[in-house]
């Protein structure tokens, strides 16, 4: 979830990157690139905001059903249709993406400062590695794949820590629940890569964001987030965090991703894993005075060194194979 849902899915199919390239428009490159810094980096405060006065569990299943709907219509006017196993690989990543992924950020940030929820969603590569070499029973480590996951545990465990000891028990809940949807998004990664899927992105992002909203609305209703809640109760400041996250969280900055995948090289794109973090970080100190220790920057570097040693890591792995 360091990226967003879309990404995930974007990420695990074949991106070529071809040779020769038109020239293209430096401002619209600049553009595309602050799409996917700012906009993915803003979303967890915009979530926060929206939790306010809308049930969270609400909350992430009417954005991503909207955000599904929209990417669906452009879909089927570009004459793209959906496949059974299309349908069926989306309700499987649809549960681990947004059912669980989502449902557990949403739920959590009702109580866990945005800061802290996106530094440790950033350990998702992590994460990913852990259950991928964990699933294919092949634990291949390096130097450098070793020390990006110690640092990475050490970051996480720092937050946690001192979340636990200054926050009491309601952060350190919501902190669990982060990390459970952190490896629940890692867990989506690894399947969604190899149940090898084939397809239009844009679709397939629709697939899974409908998918995974009809689960978020329907367990959302089960567990009663209807109870107590009314359309006239909702702040006009969640309404707008809202259609922040549908319109420019989910719809514009995946456009920018995808548009960027057909330019350059995935590892050049997923330098958003990186700064995502940190612009949430600024973002919850500006707007709404969340507390930014030393304890919190030593852990932005962590999390952000741990991650960068373990894309190395497996750069390395993969170029000796």
């Amino acid at each position: 979830m360091s990226t967003d849902s879309t990404a995930a899915i974007v990420a695990s199919l074949p991106a070529p990157v071809a040779a020769a390239r038109p020239r293209l428009n430096r401002a619209t490159v600049i553009l595309a690139f602050l799409s996917i810094y700012l906009i993915w980096g803003s979303t967890y405060l915009a979530i926060r905001y929206a939790v306010e006065t809308i049930p969270p569990l609400y909350t992430a299943g009417l954005r991503h059903l909207l955000a599904g709907s929209i990417l669906l219509v452009w879909c089927l006017a570009k004459r793209l249709r959906p496949t059974w196993g299309q349908v069926r690989a989306s309700i499987i990543i649809g549960f681990f993406f947004f059912l669980v992924g989502h449902g557990t950020l949403h739920w959590a940030e009702q109580r866990v400062p945005s800061g802290l929820a996106s530094l440790l969603i950033a350990s998702e590569p992590i994460w990913v590695f852990l259950i991928s070499a964990a699933t294919a029973r092949q634990w291949r480590l390096n130097a450098t794949l070793l020390a990006g996951i110690l640092l990475g545990f050490g970051g996480v465990g720092l937050l946690m820590g001192r979340s636990a000891l200054n926050s009491g028990p309601g952060v350190f809940v919501g902190s669990l629940a982060v990390v459970l949807g952190a490896v629940s998004w890692s867990v989506g990664i690894v399947y969604s890569r190899r149940s090898h899927l084939s397809g239009h992105p844009l679709l397939l992002s629709a697939l899974s964001l409908l998918a995974g909203s009809a689960q978020l609305l329907l367990v959302g209703t089960v567990v009663g987030e209807y109870r107590g809640f009314s359309l006239a109760s909702v702040s006009v400041r969640s309404w707008l965090a809202l259609g922040y996250l549908i319109l420019f969280g989910s719809v514009v900055a995946f456009t920018a991703y995808n548009w960027l995948l057909e330019h350059y090289s995935p590892t050049l794109v997923a330098t958003h894993t990186y700064v995502n973090p940190i612009v949430a970080v600024l973002l919850g100190w500006l707007f709404v005075s969340e507390v930014v220790t030393p304890n919190v920057l030593l852990s932005t570097v962590m999390v952000i060194g741990a991650v960068m040693l373990v894309d190395r890591g497996m750069s390395r792995l993969h170029q000796s194979s």
